[in-house]
């Protein structure tokens, strides 16, 4: 193949992810008289410290094609004969454990994921196929199409639990693409009905709902899966209304997500619904093409990735590696040229304006020296941006309290039920406190679940009730307590003025501290609560000793912060109801 040359800022995308292949390779069985020859998942088959492998580490087969089917700058191991032996060694062990429904388990056994980790790796499978090309063994291809019919299907037929859009776009990549590779339309016996299942969870505003709310990490993978879609349906022009369909909703996506592009070069975070901070760059680069917003978003946060922004592969846990690792190659061999003249500007670089999403109940405040973004339906989670410099000057993800029970609670949750306000003046979020639910694995759990999951697993049926059951335990569980609570943000010249206003009247117990503002999040989410360096630039504040004792005496109380460009991180002016007063 021709070669690739660097291109600007997108560069940074090739060398982040060839740092990372030899991480890739490290983590897979490559010994070929090993039982687990092509295994990726090194705590299993060297460390022995897990009872099964995780199929999502199988993943990391797409990274090592690409970089196995491109020649590019600094590419090493460009048709090297034992990437190409790794590669189908890793094929080989997906099957092998592969179960007999056609889906795969990542965190546990029995879990029979859906599109994680089935439609992931079936994607992963099809495309090093299509890169290996004549270099796949005839004599393997039976096995392995029988393999990807068996995890297609699985994918059109199930569904799972919880509304995840970005699942949705990764069952339906790995279907259509099974469909063409295989020659069978059968896999797409229902697939326009999961289309339009997937784009009815499209706001009007442009984003796809994650559960409850906009989280824009995940809005870009779903933008990513299905401009990859698009590609593919531009093979088969019977299929040109699905085309269609995608191509219309995607532009309204990339516009929403242009506004957590922030000045500093990072995106996303704590603003969103699931709290996620990556960015996935493919669809943007390709969309940057004819899309001038897409151009500018792609652009200005691969700038942000080679300055040390983002969440960089060598930061993300050996389970998700690898997810970033092909996206970033993708994204390089696709980046849009970029002399062109057409890279569209980012809503915080043009004239003040102030911009409210009432069904995300998301807010932005753009004025000739600060960018704001403000999420209200999670209790008024709120960043603010230096111009100027660029820097990030203060993160406030609410109000944390911790009562003698040692229960930890909450402002910050996306409750329905809270009462939201947005103005050019400012703003307001009211509603009760939850508790900050945490659960731990114990030996005894394990034990039980373990159990459950060896016996009642083996039916796919029950597989997927425990997984519904497992998820609303640790991610969706929640509880609200009878402590109100009423944000207000007034906006200023320089930056805002917060009032925390906060009633526990009705609470039986004391507490013990409390803080406000900072950098938190309370919802579990495995692709989350990665280092930033733009946290170090800000900080919460802890309430004193006495500001505590007075609360607990009076059971009220209103906490009142200054914070603009100039004043060092968050400087408090009044607390009412404590011994500031």
């Amino acid at each position: 193949m021709k070669q690739h040359k660097s291109i600007g800022a997108a560069d940074a995308y090739r060398k982040e992810a060839l740092e990372q292949i030899p991480r890739l390779l490290s983590l897979m069985d490559r010994n070929p008289f090993s039982p687990t020859y092509g295994c990726a998942d090194r705590t299993y088959w060297l460390d022995k410290a897990i009872d099964f492998p995780s199929s999502i580490m199988q993943y990391s087969v797409h990274s090592l094609a690409l970089v196995y089917a491109h020649d590019f700058q600094g590419n090493d191991y460009y048709h090297q004969p034992k990437i190409r032996e790794w590669i189908l060694a890793s094929i080989s062990f997906w099957e092998k454990i592969q179960k007999n429904d056609g889906s795969f388990d990542e965190f546990y056994p029995n879990e029979r994921g859906w599109a994680g980790p089935t439609g992931f790796l079936l994607y992963a499978m099809l495309s090093a196929h299509e890169l290996l090309g004549n270099e796949f063994p005839s004599e393997r291809k039976e096995s392995f199409f029988n393999a990807c019919r068996k995890a297609a299907l699985y994918l059109a037929k199930y569904d799972e639990h919880g509304i995840l859009a970005n699942h949705h776009a990764m069952a339906l990549l790995p279907i259509y693409y099974a469909s063409i590779t295989l020659k069978e339309d059968v896999l797409l016996y229902n697939f326009g009905e999961k289309l339009d299942y997937l784009l009815g969870l499209q706001s009007k505003e442009g984003w796809f709902l994650e559960y409850d709310g906009a989280d824009l990490g995940y809005l870009s993978a779903t933008i990513s899966f299905l401009t990859k879609l698009i590609t593919l349906l531009s093979r088969d022009a019977r299929h040109g209304e699905w085309k269609k369909k995608i191509e219309e909703c995607i532009p309204r996506a990339i516009d929403f997500a242009s506004y957590f592009a922030y000045p500093n070069g990072y995106y996303a975070g704590t603003m969103g619904s699931r709290q996620t901070l990556h960015f996935y760059p493919h669809g943007f680069e390709l969309w940057g093409r004819k899309n001038d917003k897409a151009a500018g978003v792609a652009d200005w946060l691969a700038k942000g990735l080679s300055e040390g922004a983002l969440v960089p592969p060598s930061i993300m846990p050996d389970r998700y590696v690898a997810y970033r690792v092909n996206e970033f190659l993708q994204s390089y061999l696709d980046a849009f040229p970029r002399n062109t003249g057409k890279i569209g500007r980012l809503p915080w670089k043009e004239k003040p304006f102030i911009q409210f999403f009432p069904e995300a109940k998301m807010g932005i405040k753009n004025t000739l020296s600060y960018y704001a973004a403000i999420n209200l339906a999670k209790g008024g989670v709120l960043k603010l941006f230096d111009k100027k410099s660029g820097k990030l000057f203060a993160n406030d993800c609410g109000v944390l309290l911790e009562d003698k029970e040692g229960n930890t609670l909450t402002s910050q949750w996306i409750d329905p039920t809270y009462r939201v306000e947005f103005s050019p003046e400012g703003c307001t979020v009211s509603g009760l406190m939850h508790v900050w639910v945490t659960e731990l694995p114990t030996p005894l759990k394990m034990m039980v679940l373990r159990s459950a999951l060896i016996t009642l697993g083996e039916s796919t049926r029950l597989a997927y009730k425990i997984k519904g059951k497992i998820r609303e335990r640790i991610i969706l569980k929640n509880k609200a307590v009878p402590i109100s609570f009423q944000r207000n943000i007034t906006w200023e010249k320089s930056g805002c003025h917060i009032s925390d206003h906060i009633d526990a009247r009705e609470y039986p117990s004391s507490f013990l501290r409390g803080r406000v503002g900072d950098e938190f999040s309370i919802r579990y989410v495995p692709q989350s609560l990665y280092f930033q360096g733009q946290e170090l630039n800000v900080e919460g504040r802890w309430l004193t000793q006495g500001e505590i004792e007075a609360f607990n005496q009076k059971k009220e109380a209103t906490i009142e912060q200054t914070i603009g460009i100039g004043i060092p991180h968050v400087t408090p002016t009044k607390t009412r109801g404590g011994k500031r007063e």
